[in-house]
Order: C-alpha cells, then sequence, then structure tokens
C-alpha cells in the first residue's frame, strides 16, 4: 500500500509552499493520524527561487523582548537543535518553517511544475481524491476514477419566481460524464425544452422565461458522474417548490374576557413551505409589547397569563413573514373588552401550555431542544426549569421567552431525561414534566476514505456508522447494489467492510455506502484506485542550499513511485551511503547534518529505487560564516544638548548581503535629521528627553541575524554636583567579557571572566551559568554562584556533556545581561551513576500496568544514547523478570491480570555502561469497578440534621483495586411540610478507608430522604445498595428572612419580616423580644409572641429619645430558631460628643420647633474630624438643623452671635483651601427629598458624585455633572437619619466632610399632632355648641309657622283662579316654606324632594306622597316648581348641618 505523507508548514502572513500546496487539495480532508505514522514520509517545503533553493538560519527571528546581548553561531545552533529534537519526539519529521526556528525556505515566485506532483503524492497519503498534477508529463498518466465535488443539499426547496438550479460537480481523469435519475428513474433531459446542462458540469438548469409550471418538476433528483473507471453519485436531492398560501377570510368577534382571566389568541398561520415567522403587531403595525405577562409562544398564539384593563388600548393581529417570497401576510386583527371588577382576585399557577402535568417529546440528536411552558395567574407566575437526576447543561442551555422557554443546543443523547418547569407565584406552584427522547439520524463514525494502492497490495474500505434506531448499511460500486455487480475474486465483504487482497488494475471502481434509518441517510463515495510508477524526483536538479556554520540542517528529497521506492545518500559521488554519526536519514528520505562543518561543504545525491526502474537527484550545500555584533552599543548618560554617538561593528559572511537597521524602545527608528546612521553607528546631535530610551542595533543578513541593545539616560540641565559618583544614577552592572576556559580536565574547568562597569553599585555576586546541545539546546541552567570580588573559579562538570558557559554580574540595582559565551568544551563519557527518580506503576486501564520515571537530564546521562532498562515482575512469584528497553519516560505493560501488585526496576544505561543496581519498587496493575455493595445498611437518626450509618464490609477480592472509602449517595425525596417543592440533587458522603461505620450530616429537618451505599476505588463507584428510606424529625426553623424596622413618626415603630426561608417544621409562631436604651441605660425587655401567620406589628414608643433594639425568632415544635437582630434608627437629634476646638465656638440660641444647630455640628465633625479644615475664629460658623417645619408651621431659624438668623439647613462653612478641594455642604431637607449644594476650586467641567447613606446602612451614589448644582435626592423617607459627602468622580481621595442630616416625618414632636391641641379641641366645641343652638331654633320655628287649611278646604274643590292648588299643592301660610336655596336637582332635571318642614310624606306610611291625618284621605302632595323656579339650584352637594345653617341664613 501506498502511503506517503506531505507536510507542509508555512507562515500565516507569508505565502509559503505549505499554503500554495494546500490551494491544490480540492478534497479539504485532512491525514488521521495513523494514515501517515508508519508510511514513508515526504517532506516537501522547499521553496523554488530563481532555480536555488535559500536555506536561512534567521528562522527564529527576533526575539519578543530584545535583550542586550548578541545572537552568536552557537545560540542559532541551540534553537534548531531544540526544534530538531522536538520532531524526533514526535517522530514524525517537519519541513522547517520560520516558527520551527530552523532553516528558512523562501518561496519568491510560483512554484514549479513538480510542485503539482508533490500536491499528488499528499492527496495519496490523506486518503482524498487526487487532484491531476499540471506537469505534462505525467498528466496523462496518472487516471483518476470520478469523485463527486458539489451537490444541491438534500432538501432544495426553490423560489417559484427564479429558475430551478440543481448542482452537481465532479472531476476525474478522464473528465467524467453526467446523467440524472427523477424519482429513481432515468432523466432525459433531451426531450424537455426548458432543462439544459452545464458544459463541463452536472448542473441542472430548468428555465421558465417561456412558461411552465415549477410544481412540475418537484421530485426526487440523484446525479450520477461517470468515466471508464467508475460511476460516483449524489446525495439523492429532493426538488420541492416554495410555497406562500394566502390567510383564509374570516370575520373575527370582538373577544370578551374578564380582567385577570387568562387568554390566548390563536394565530393558526396558513401552512407555508418552509414554515413562516410568525410575530404579532396592532393594526397600525406598531409591535405587542411582550413580557413576562404577555408572550408569543412557539406555535405562533400569543398567550396572555392575566388580562388587565390596559391590553384593551390596542388591537392584535398575527403576520407570518414568508422567506422566499419576502412578504407578510397579516391576520384580522382580534379586539379585545375586558370587564372590570371592583379587584381582580388574586389566583394559583396553572398551564395554558402544555396541558396537564406531563408530556414528551422527541428531538434528533444534534438539532435543537426547545421547550416550553406558560403558565397563568395572578400575579404573574414566574417560570424555573429543571432537570430530574442532575443538572442542566451549562454550556448548552439557555432560557428564552422571559424563562417561559428552554432552549439546550447540540442535543446529544446524554440530554435525555425528565425535565420539568416549575410555575409559582405567591399564591402557590405548579410543575409539568416533560420526558425528552433523544434520537438520531445516521452519523459517521469511520465514513469510508478513497483507497490508492500499488500492484498486488493489500486494502480495506470501512463504512461505520451510529444513529437510533442502529442504522443500516448497503454497499454499491459504481451506483449499482453490490449484489448485482460482477463477482471480482479479491474482494471480500465483511458487513461494513470491504476487504481487498492482491489488487490489480482491474480493481479500479467507485464505491457507495449508504447508511439509513427511519429519520435519513448517509451517502459516501470512495474510488479504489492502483497505481503503477517508476520512480520519479519531484523537486528540479541540482538544488544550491546555503547554511550558516554549526547549524543543524536538513537536505530534502521529495520524490514519487508506486510501489514505496527506497532512498540512499552519498556526498561528492562516494560510494558509501551516508547515515549514522553527523548524519541521520529520516523515513521520508531527508538527511539531517546534526551540525554544519566547513569540511560538509559538497554535492549530495539522493537514489530511489524500486522494482521498476531508479532516479536520482543532487543538492549542492555551501557553509557561511555567521553574522556577528562584535562591538556592541553601550548603555550612555547625557545631558540634554549634547551629542551621542552608539557603535555597531559587525562581522558577517562576504558572500552575504549585510543590512543594518536600528529599533528604539523595540520600534522601528525614524531617523531624523537630528541623526546620522553610519556603517558602524548611530549619531544623536542635540540630545532631548524625548531621546532617552532603548537602541537595538539589528545586523541581518538574508540567512541570519544578530542584534544588541543600549539604554540612553537623558538628564536635565543642573548644576555640576561636588560629588560625581553621587550625582549619577545607580544602575545595573555591565554584562562580564572576555571569558576563558583553561585548566582543562576530564572532570572540571577553570572559567575566568573580566568585570563590567559597576554603574556606581558594587557588584556583590557572579552567577555562572551552562547551556548544553544534547537535551535541552538553548536552555541556560544555573552552575554555581560566586562573590563579586571573584574573576576566576574552577567548575566542577558532568561526563559527555558538551558544556558552554556565561556569566551574570549582581548589584543592589539588579542582573547585568548575560555576558557572551564561552567556547564549547565537551567532558568525556562514563556509565550512569544514578537511575531516574520517581518510579511508579499504576494501571491506566484494568488490564495493564502503566510504569513511568523522571527522566535524566543531560548532566546525569554521562554519555550518548541516553536509554532505560524496564523489568518487572509479579510480586510473590518466582517468575522471571520480563524486560524491555525504552528510551523515553512511559512503558505500557499489557494483558495484567486486575490489580496485583509487581516488582519494577528501572535502569539508566548509555553506550559507555549500564548504571548501577535500581532499587525496587512496588506498582499496580489497572483496577476494576467493585462487584459487591455493602449490605445490611442501618440508619439511625441522631437528630434532625443528622443520621449514623453502619453497614457491613465487603469481600477484599470484590474490591478489584485499592479501596478508597465506602460512599453514602442520599437525596431530598419530599418535605413533611405540604405544597414545599424540593430539590432532588443527589449529595453524597464519603468515608475513607475500611470503615464500617460513619455520620452524615447537614440534612433538612423534617424531611425524607433515601439513601444508597457504594464501594469506591481507583477506577469509580461500585454497584449500588439497596435503597433505604428515612425522615429527620423536625428541627429549629431559620432566622426569619428581610427584617425591617421603620419609624414613620416619633411615637410608633413599625417592624415588618418574612417567613424563614427553611421551616425545618410546623411554624407555631413567631417570639419578639425588644429593649428600649438611652446610651448605657438600658431598660426592661419585652417578651411579645405572635401567630405563625402575623409578620407585620407595630411598637407604641414610650418616649422619642430611647431607641430600641429587637431581636425576632422563629419557633417550632422543638424550639426557636436562629433570631434577626435590628435597632430603631437614631432620632435626629442624637450626637457623638466631639472635643471643642481651639477657638471659641459660637454661641447658639435654640428656637422652638427646631434642633439644637450644636448637636448637628457635633455630629458632622465626628464623623469626619480627620478631614474637616479648621475653621478659623472670625469665619462664623453656621450649623442648620437636621429636620426641616412642614409648611403650614413658621421656619425654623438658627441663630448665632456672628450671623443672622438662617433658614432651616445643614451646612459645614469653611474657608476656601490653597489646594483642590470642597467645602461648605449645604443640606435643605425635606420628608422625601433634600436639595444639597456645596463649594469647589476645582476647574470647570469637574463631574462630582454625591454618596448618602441612610440608617439602614444603605448607600447610594448620584453623579452629579459640572455646574449642576443644586442637586436634589428624591429617594429619601420621612423620619430617616443620612450620611452625606461629596467628592470629585475623578480624584474620589478629594472629598467633602461628611455631613449628617435627617429628613421630617409625618408628625413629630416639633409639629404637634393637631388634633391633641388644646385651641383646636376648643373650637370644635364651640362650633358644634352652635350648630345645636341653629337645629333648635329651626324646630321651633317649624312648630309655630305655617297653617294647614285642610279641614276648610278638604269638602271644597279647588279653583281655577288659585295657582298654588291647581297643581294639587298645598297651602302655606308664610313664605318660609318655598325650597331652600341649596335644593338638589335629580338626573333629568327635576327637584329632589328635601328634608323641607313642609314635606309631610316622612310622616306617612305610604308612598307617593299619600298620608291619612284624622283618618280621613287628603290626596296627594307633590312638590312641583317651574323650571323658572329651579334654575340655579341644581346643586349636587349632599345635605349636611352645615347647608342647613346656610340655607337657613
Amino acid at each position: 500500500m501506498v502511503k506517503i505523507c506531505l507536510e507542509c508548514q508555512s507562515e500565516p502572513e507569508e505565502r509559503g509552499p505549505g499554503s500554495a500546496l494546500r490551494e491544490l487539495l480540492t478534497d479539504g480532508e485532512t491525514a488521521s493520524t495513523d494514515t501517515c505514522s508508519g508510511a514513508r514520509l515526504t517532506d516537501f517545503c522547499a521553496v523554488w527561487d530563481a532555480g536555488v533553493f535559500l536555506v536561512s538560519a534567521a528562522g527564529k527571528g527576533a526575539p519578543s523582548g530584545v535583550k542586550k546581548r548578541r545572537l552568536n553561531e552557537a545560540e542559532t545552533l541551540n534553537s534548531v537543535r531544540e526544534a530538531q529534537f522536538q520532531r524526533l519526539e514526535a517522530a514524525r519529521p517537519r519541513g522547517l518553517g520560520r516558527g520551527a526556528r530552523g532553516p528558512v525556505l523562501r518561496m519568491a515566485g510560483q512554484p514549479p511544475p513538480w510542485a503539482y506532483t508533490a500536491v499528488l503524492l499528499c492527496a495519496l497519503s490523506l486518503g482524498g481524491a487526487i487532484e491531476i498534477p499540471m506537469d505534462p508529463s505525467i498528466q496523462n498518466e496518472l487516471s483518476q476514477p470520478p469523485t463527486i465535488t458539489k451537490q444541491s443539499v438534500k432538501d432544495h426547496i426553490v423560489d417559484p419566481r427564479d429558475n430551478i438550479l440543481i448542482e452537481c460537480e465532479a472531476k476525474g481523469n478522464p473528465a467524467p460524464s453526467f446523467h440524472w435519475t427523477r424519482n429513481s428513474k432515468f432523466f432525459n433531459i433531451a426531450k424537455d425544452p426548458r432543462v439544459s446542462m452545464r458544459r463541463r458540469s452536472g448542473t441542472l438548469v430548468i428555465d421558465f422565461r417561456s412558461g411552465g409550471r415549477p410544481e412540475e418538476y418537484e421530485g426526487e433528483y440523484q446525479c450520477f458522474a461517470r468515466n471508464k473507471f467508475g460511476t460516483a453519485l449524489s446525495n439523492r436531492i429532493r426538488l420541492q417548490v416554495s410555497k406562500s398560501p394566502l390567510w383564509p377570510k374570516e370575520n373575527l368577534d370582538p373577544v370578551v374576557v374578564q380582567e385577570g382571566a387568562p387568554l390566548t389568541l390563536q394565530c393558526n398561520p396558513p401552512p407555508g413551505l418552509p414554515s413562516p415567522v410568525i410575530f404579532w403587531m396592532s393594526s397600525s403595525m406598531e409591535p405587542i409589547t411582550q413580557d413576562k405577562r404577555v408572550s408569543q409562544g412557539h406555535n405562533g398564539d400569543l398567550y396572555f397569563s392575566n388580562v388587565m384593563l390596559q391590553d384593551m388600548q390596542t388591537d392584535y393581529s398575527c403576520n407570518a413573514r414568508f422567506h422566499f417570497t419576502h412578504t407578510i401576510q397579516q391576520k384580522n386583527p382580534f379586539t379585545l373588552k375586558v370587564l372590570t371588577t371592583r379587584g381582580v382576585a388574586e389566583r394559583t399557577p396553572s398551564f395554558m401550555y402544555p396541558q396537564g402535568t406531563a408530556s414528551s417529546q422527541m428531538v434528533l440528536r444534534g438539532m435543537d431542544l426547545l421547550l416550553e411552558c406558560i403558565a397563568s395567574g395572578v400575579p404573574t407566575p414566574d417560570i424555573a426549569w429543571y432537570k430530574k437526576g442532575g443538572d442542566l447543561p451549562s454550556d448548552k442551555a439557555k432560557f428564552e421567552n422571559f424563562n417561559k422557554a428552554l432552549r439546550i443546543t447540540n442535543v446529544s443523547e446524554e440530554d435525555s431525561g425528565e425535565y420539568f418547569c416549575l410555575a409559582s407565584n405567591k399564591m402557590g406552584s405548579i410543575r409539568h414534566t416533560i420526558s425528552v427522547r433523544v434520537k438520531a439520524a445516521p452519523y459517521w463514525l469511520d465514513e469510508p476514505k478513497n483507497l490508492i494502492l500499488a500492484p498486488g497490495e493489500d486494502g480495506r474500505l470501512v463504512c461505520r456508522a451510529n444513529g437510533n434506531p442502529k442504522p443500516t448499511v448497503q454497499w454499491m460500486v459504481n451506483g449499482e447494489p453490490l449484489q448485482s455487480a460482477p463477482p471480482n475474486p479479491n474482494r471480500e465483504v465483511a458487513g461494513d467492510t470491504i476487504i481487498f487482497r492482491d489488487t490489480q488494475i482491474s480493481s479500479r471502481a467507485v464505491y457507495q455506502c449508504n447508511t439509513s434509518n427511519e429519520h435519513g441517510y448517509l451517502l459516501a463515495n470512495a474510488f479504489v484506485s492502483v497505481l503503477d510508477v517508476p520512480p520519479r524526483m519531484l523537486s528540479p536538479r541540482n538544488q544550491l542550499i546555503r547554511v550558516i556554520l554549526y547549524n543543524r540542517t536538513r537536505l530534502d528529497c521529495p520524490f514519487f513511485g508506486s510501489p514505496i521506492p527506497t532512498l540512499r545518500w552519498f556526498k561528492n559521488g562516494q560510494g558509501s551511503n551516508l547515515d549514522g554519526g553527523n548524519y541521520h536519514v529520516y523515513e521520508n528520505g531527508s538527511l539531517e547534518i546534526k551540525m554544519i562543518r566547513k569540511e560538509d561543504q559538497g554535492i549530495y545525491t539522493c537514489v530511489a529505487t524500486n522494482i521498476l526502474g531508479k532516479a536520482e537527484n543532487q543538492v549542492r550545500l555551501e557553509v557561511k560564516d555567521p553574522t556577528r555584533i562584535y562591538r556592541m552599543p553601550e548603555d550612555q548618560v547625557a545631558k540634554r544638548g549634547t551629542t551621542v554617538q552608539l557603535e555597531c561593528r559587525v562581522k558577517h559572511d562576504p558572500s552575504l548581503k549585510l543590512a543594518v537597521s536600528w529599533l528604539k524602545d523595540d520600534e522601528p527608528l525614524y531617523i531624523s535629521n537630528r541623526m546620522k546612521k553610519e556603517e558602524d553607528s548611530l549619531t544623536i546631535f542635540g540630545v532631548a528627553e524625548r531621546d532617552q530610551g532603548s537602541y537595538t542595533c539589528v545586523a541581518s543578513t538574508e540567512l541570519d541575524q544578530d542584534l544588541a541593545k543600549a539604554y540612553l539616560t537623558v538628564l536635565a540641565d543642573q548644576a555640576t554636583p561636588t560629588n560625581r559618583l553621587a550625582a549619577l544614577p545607580k544602575g545595573r552592572p555591565d554584562r562580564p567579557r572576555d571569558l576563558e576556559l583553561t585548566d582543562l580536565a576530564e572532570r572540571s574547568v577553570r572559567l575566568t571572566w573580566i568585570p563590567g562597569d559597576d554603574n556606581n553599585s558594587p557588584i556583590t555576586d557572579y552567577v555562572v551559568q551552562f547551556e548544553e546541545d544534547q537535551f535541552q539546546p538553548g536552555v541556560w541552567h544555573d552552575h554555581s554562584k560566586f562573590p563579586g570580588s571573584v574573576n576566576s573559579a574552577v567548575l566542577r562538570l558532568s561526563p559527555y556533556v558538551n558544556y558552554q558557559f556565561r556569566v551574570i554580574a549582581i548589584n543592589e540595582v539588579g542582573s547585568s545581561h548575560p555576558s557572551l559565551p564561552s567556547e564549547r568544551y565537551r567532558t568525556s563519557g562514563a556509565p550512569p551513576e544514578s537511575n531516574p527518580s520517581d518510579v511508579k506503576g499504576e494501571g491506566t486501564r484494568k488490564n495493564n500496568m502503566e510504569i513511568t520515571w523522571t527522566p535524566m537530564n543531560a548532566t546525569s546521562a554521562f554519555g550518548p544514547n541516553l536509554r532505560y532498562i524496564v523489568k518487572w515482575r509479579r510480586r510473590e512469584t518466582r517468575e522471571t523478570w520480563n524486560n524491555v528497553t525504552v528510551w523515553g519516560s512511559r512503558y505500557v505493560v499489557g494483558q495484567t491480570p486486575v490489580y496485583v501488585p509487581y516488582e519494577i526496576r528501572v535502569q539508566a544505561e548509555n553506550d559507555f555502561g549500564k548504571g548501577p543496581e535500581p532499587d525496587t519498587v512496588i506498582g499496580y496493575s489497572g483496577e476494576d469497578y467493585p462487584r459487591a455493595a455493602p449490605t445490611d445498611v442501618k440508619i439511625r437518626v441522631l437528630n434532625s440534621t443528622a443520621i449514623s450509618l453502619q453497614w457491613n464490609r465487603v469481600y477484599s477480592d470484590t474490591v478489584q483495586g485499592q479501596l478508597r472509602e465506602y460512599r453514602a449517595y442520599y437525596w431530598r425525596e419530599s418535605s413533611l411540610l405540604k405544597n414545599l417543592w424540593v430539590s432532588q440533587k443527589r449529595q453524597q458522603a464519603g468515608f475513607p478507608g475500611d470503615r464500617l461505620r460513619g455520620v452524615v450530616s447537614r440534612l433538612f429537618p423534617y424531611s425524607n430522604y433515601k439513601l444508597e451505599m457504594v464501594v469506591v476505588n481507583g477506577r469509580g463507584d461500585g454497584p449500588r445498595s439497596e435503597t433505604k428510606e428515612f425522615t429527620t424529625p423536625e428541627g429549629v426553623p431559620s432566622a426569619p428572612r428581610r427584617f425591617r424596622v421603620r419609624q414613620p413618626n416619633l411615637e410608633t415603630i413599625n417592624l415588618e419580616w418574612d417567613h424563614p426561608e427553611h421551616p425545618n417544621g410546623i411554624l407555631i409562631g413567631y417570639t419578639l423580644k425588644y429593649v428600649a436604651f438611652n446610651g448605657t441605660k438600658v431598660g426592661k425587655q419585652i417578651v411579645e409572641n405572635f401567630s405563625p401567620n402575623q409578620t407585620k406589628f407595630t411598637v407604641q414608643r414610650a418616649d422619642p429619645v430611647s431607641r430600641y433594639r429587637f431581636s425576632l425568632s422563629a419557633r417550632t415544635q422543638v424550639g426557636s430558631g436562629e433570631a434577626v437582630t435590628e435597632e430603631s434608627p437614631a432620632p435626629p437629634n442624637e450626637a457623638t460628643p466631639t472635643a471643642a476646638p481651639p477657638t471659641s465656638p459660637p454661641t447658639t440660641v435654640g428656637v422652638p420647633g427646631t434642633v439644637s444647630s450644636t448637636d448637628a455640628t457635633a455630629t458632622a465633625a465626628a464623623t469626619e474630624a480627620t478631614t474637616v479644615p479648621t475653621v478659623p475664629p472670625v469665619a462664623p460658623t453656621t450649623t442648620a438643623t437636621t429636620e426641616a417645619t412642614a409648611t403650614t408651621a413658621s421656619t425654623a431659624t438658627t441663630t448665632t452671635t456672628e450671623s443672622p438668623a438662617t433658614t432651616s439647613r445643614t451646612e459645614i462653612q469653611e474657608s476656601a483651601p490653597d489646594e483642590q478641594s470642597i467645602w461648605n455642604v449645604t443640606v435643605l431637607p425635606n420628608s422625601k427629598w433634600a436639595n444639597i449644594s456645596w463649594k469647589h476650586n476645582f476647574g470647570p467641567g469637574t463631574d462630582f458624585v454625591v454618596e448618602y447613606t441612610d440608617s439602614n446602612h444603605t448607600k447610594k451614589t448620584v453623579p452629579v455633572k459640572a455646574q449642576a448644582q443644586p442637586v436634589q435626592l428624591t429617594d429619601l423617607y420621612p423620619g430617616m437619619t443620612y450620611t452625606l459627602r461629596v467628592y470629585s468622580r475623578d480624584h474620589e481621595g478629594i472629598s467633602s466632610a461628611v455631613i449628617t442630616f435627617m429628613t421630617s416625618a409625618a408628625y413629630t414632636n416639633n409639629q404637634a399632632d393637631i388634633a391633641t391641641q388644646g385651641w383646636f379641641i376648643g373650637l370644635m366645641c364651640a362650633i358644634a355648641l352652635l350648630v345645636l343652638i341653629l337645629l333648635i331654633v329651626c324646630f321651633i320655628k317649624r312648630s309655630r309657622g305655617g297653617k294647614y287649611p285642610v279641614r276648610e278646604k278638604k269638602d271644597v274643590p279647588l279653583g281655577p283662579e288659585d295657582p298654588k292648588e291647581e297643581d294639587g299643592s298645598f297651602d302655606y301660610s308664610d313664605e318660609d316654606n318655598k325650597p331652600l336655596q341649596g335644593s338638589q336637582t335629580s338626573l333629568d332635571g327635576t327637584i329632589k324632594q328635601q328634608e323641607s318642614d313642609d314635606s309631610l310624606v316622612d310622616y306617612g306610611e305610604g308612598g307617593e306622597g299619600q298620608f291619612n291625618e284624622d283618618g280621613s284621605f287628603i290626596g296627594q302632595y307633590t312638590v312641583k316648581k317651574d323650571k323658572e323656579e329651579t334654575e340655579g339650584n341644581e346643586s349636587s352637594e349632599a345635605t349636611s348641618p352645615v347647608n342647613a345653617i346656610y340655607s337657613l341664613a
């Protein structure tokens, strides 16, 4: 089998060879790990540049932090070796890129023709379709079966207004031809004038410009691409035409609903293809505002959890937007009519969607799972989501539609289970369980790959897929079922695998694997191609590679052939094959030279051979000297205006072009007219402060570079100090120089160096570091440390280490840059004197044991080819030792029994011999899951939160590993309290070791629990024991929540609280304990007991001065739980006394109705005494009251001996300071707001922050823009004490003094309750007495006023001449019988009957004005007046004694 891998690396910013080659791979497939691991690797990252290969040693580029040291050839060698050893560890050599710190091959133009052939090799190794290279010499020789490269999606929906396009493109050699089937029958394109096929493609185009209906072409299409080597198939493409039907006409009656009731407005959109997008708007095209109460469901319906009166303000129209036609269709709008009631009754939640308490849902693997719960209730319920037996997948789950929907993306099998939504409000909760089943359409486990073989080789095609239900696999060849294909003796079908043996050229074909279940199908094409190609060189002849001296490099010789050719290297035509010593040949044929020397220059020849012939190529190698900066720029200190010169002298190979550039602070330096750049220096004239910084000289050629850094310090002009050294700044010492190795011995060497300048700070220490080039090239290690007074030391060395040393100087400022490295010195080798440490044997699987150890470093290897002899055998047996030699740091022993002890030994060995006898370490093979569960589990309840467990131990042979612990899994099944939802999340408690009893604590009281026991070893849990159930007894409750103390006035204190979060039993009440205190005086404690439903209490204060301390706890039958303690707010005149200032304070005269201003001043001063500037004696200090009086009371004033009376306010008056500050903060408070102003000396545009804290320690801030004074605080509480400060937003440390003020309460001692005032009581009594007198007078006048001429007129008919008798009314003798001016009129304009003295209806028992007097019938008594008499008297005022008085008056 030909397996040839092409691996290319390139910089992302460059168009390297790797990127050019990858672009030719149209399949986009990548090689699997095992595809090329055992194959011959063809490293193909060389770059063509005018026919010459360029290899650069500057691969590692400029380091990120440019250090003041030069990068000589040894450092470059180390970095290259480091990259090469990393590749050796990976056992897969890769082409060097710039990121690999090795020779860089740069592309200057387009790849030559052989590059395309290399692409072919990479494609072959990747198992993907072959892209025929553009080289004409092999283009016609290599054949390729067809491969589908582009096709339409399986469900192809098209717009009926456009032409139909069904894509099918393929490649192959020769180019394939195409035909189609429709509904599994041949589709004759030539018979339909509307259908055509694109040129050189199988894409179908159906044109409707000349008429026709797209619906006629709906169906299932499949494309066939064929050439003489086989036939490839596309997917079965289902063609459907998009549909957007109209909404059916309907007349919608207004929806009448009771306020607070739930409502669902159904959308029922017309079925479209694809389904339309639904949204709700009003008929005026305004979107419907959605929230927790009103929202749209996934089905498009609009749900109201409870209808409110405001929902009538708009109508509701469902809109459907269709994707392909870009149209929106609107349904006739719904109109709501809400019937109002006096009050909306609160209701427990109930589900609107889905119905019932349980439902189920099926989802396909890889799709999104959407669960939805919409509930009604008053108030609007909150929705929460849970998964039974586990947590929601936080990385995939997200909540939508105001928590009413749960979406889980990319569903997998582990997401199946039971989910439930919990809808709750303060009236209760309800839950709905959704059982989720995850099915799966087929998905690939092993997709068949193209197979490329040499004649006579074996191979296989594998087609493995999974799904739910399990999919079936069907094989086809060239589009026909495999059963009906011609027999092939070299082919064998074994289920999902086709095995090929001894393949020949005639075996070429395209195989199809179709795997399907009820949810879908997968179709894959994979061809089998057989190549018979003699060796062929892919690179140009006579390449030129240039490399820096002492670097490690690699010569590549890309080749191709089938069967796989063998490759050999020769130098200068010599007959011996190059391999071993300084040379190493990789499996892909690349030749690596570990350290380039001058004698390695020459011509190298590579020869590739297989049974069909051979091919050869040559590479010419040139060795160049490295680029070195031998005189580096030095750190300098210069005065402003002087001239500075930075030297940078370079030595380089004369055949390479040198370029010298400068960096300033690691950025390219702009050469201004004050600077002069020469070949070996940089001169700066008239040095300025901006010139200070680091300067880096970069010397580079096309192959490598070196750099050095210096720092320039610029001093300002100043007088010359008498002590020059004292004036110069101290700095880190300069690097030591001129390192020299003498007294060379097998195990020691003397290192001597010249100290650098100490820069005005004596050198205290020298650190000697070393680097070796075998195990960790380029990494420096500390070797030893010496005092700063020496410059020569003898260094102890280890065998077989190629040492290189450098020295670092240290003073009190810091460390110098490392010196330049010394020359290398390699010590002779010896057998190891120690063995690897930390040897362990542990199983990673139940049938293996992994032996690991810490590998030895370079200084303990003592010789080349360090390896380890690993021995092992079962403990306490006499079997012989098993052994193996390992070059890494681990070895896995397979096929071991479960958890068996082994004796392990690891011994070091190199080419000089073995190390000492190693110690024996005991290790264990892998563990398996325990086979038994604890038995006879007994539970004893200790208290309401803890239980005691006891069990029988399991037999040791059933543990199958090391017994870690016995573990109890327990969960809270339910609470004994009704309607209390509990989390059934499993918890665990571990009991390490071989124990037989334990205690599980931190349980919830008054709950039902279930418990299971398992045995745990290193592999995991064993089987679970029998489930045990237990119940925890009642316990004490937790503390009441949100205990709030409010003081609306100075006479009462209101207390409120919420029920405990954890009742832990049946609450029987609350206990409140409170005590009054005033300073150090404490009153008698009072205890109040409340019922469990009471959550409010009002305390009547005994006096307005004392404060109260409250302690509240909840009780069950067990006892009282944790108490919560709060204190009542401090009264406004309570202040902490402070020491008097040095100057005499102004005398303060208290005014009735105000609080003493000295108390407020003391409070403000005590709060922040350190930040208030001292007030000068002449500056008047006025501190206003902390409480403003009501508007009806007289204005409170505060008077001092030095200032007139002021209005009620709080302020701290200070003199303006010299520095930036804030002073004179003034507060004008009311009951619910306060105006704040202050003074400051900041510049214009400064922003401030007002910070204030209430007596409950709640802190708030208000940002204030510049010039926005005064500021009004509007969220204050009446009767609350506040502290306040003002600070700058940009300079928070600059703050005003803290000031204390209090908002006015609803009723205070300064505003006495008017109902308790004597003058008010007297006034009310006088008014009542006056009303009584007037009523008596009224009744007296009635009794003696009118005469009723009933007896005189009862037998005499009324005459027409009497106007007062025509309407049936009675005659009155005086004018007082007229209706009062305050008479009421009815809504229809008639006068209502008043309770006047002439209304005798009140005395009769009949209605309608009829009554009997003296036993005789009198007639109707009606009060009728003309319209003219009632005008102006239609008052709707209710009759009252005061109105009667005004009427009588």
